[in-house]
């Protein structure tokens, strides 16, 4: 089952239970739960009573829920203090406040540039790291 909403603005409060995914052009305000897909178009805002059970995808996001999914956002993705994710991110700028619980991996390009691949012959101990060199900082 899908829901499609085309207003500008959309607003599901806490008393909102959707089995299925939702999916809107708009601006989405969620506070409820669902088993599903949240995607939109445009921004996201999930509330601090939000329990997701799926993937959450839009062009920029604040989240203050709990999201057991990955999260996707085009632009900007903030995850504000007592959130609790479980899942992959993926986003061009990432903002993550004190107090967040995240356990998965983390893909943030700003530039949206195509990551190099490793070098053939990685450093050894003791080895100099060349300038031409792509950064191994965080390997």
């Amino acid at each position: 089952m899908s829901i499609m909403a085309n207003t500008s603005k959309n607003t599901l409060n806490a008393d909102v239970e959707i089995r299925g995914n939702l999916k809107c052009s708009g601006e989405l305000s969620f506070d409820g739960k669902v088993e599903g897909d949240l995607v939109t178009e445009s921004a996201l805002e999930i509330g601090e009573n939000a329990v997701v059970k799926g993937n959450v995808s839009a062009a920029s996001a604040v989240i203050r829920g709990k999201i057991t999914g990955n999260a996707t956002a085009k632009d900007r993705l903030e995850l504000k203090s007592r959130t609790e994710l479980v899942g992959d991110i993926r986003a061009a700028k990432l903002i993550i406040e004190d107090g967040v619980t995240f356990v998965g991996r983390a893909e943030i390009n700003p530039s949206k540039a195509v990551p190099s691949a490793a070098p053939a012959h990685p450093l050894r101990p003791g080895e100099a790291y060349k300038a031409s060199e792509p950064s191994r900082m965080g390997r």
